[in-house]
């Protein structure tokens, strides 16, 4: 099981200068209009493929649009073993900066 995050918890981190990592499931389309920044983009898609990608020693925050798919990508890498957390509300709920 996975925990959850707010957009305000992750907003802090970022701008804390936390070691924080961020990854964005959404399509290539949605992350053109801007995403977290320094956060990494997967689509959620290719996420089994890329899993070589994702650190295993590390906390890991999935963002998507709504929550849902990042949910299911939380969901997907705690079977696995990763230590992740979904941030509720996906981008609709972020209110911090965004980066191209």
């Amino acid at each position: 099981m996975y925990k959850e995050i707010t957009p305000d918890e992750v907003e802090q981190l970022v701008h804390g200068k936390k070691d924080v990592n961020i990854i964005d499931v959404r399509e290539h389309e949605e992350v053109a209009q801007g995403k977290i920044p320094g956060a990494y983009h997967i689509p959620l898609g290719e996420l089994e493929s890329r899993l070589k990608e994702v650190p295993e020693d590390k906390e890991h925050i999935m963002v998507c649009r709504s929550g849902a798919r990042s949910g299911r990508a939380s969901e997907f890498l705690a079977e696995r073993g990763y230590n992740v957390k979904n941030m509720s509300g996906g981008m609709l709920a972020w209110k911090g900066e965004t980066e191209k």
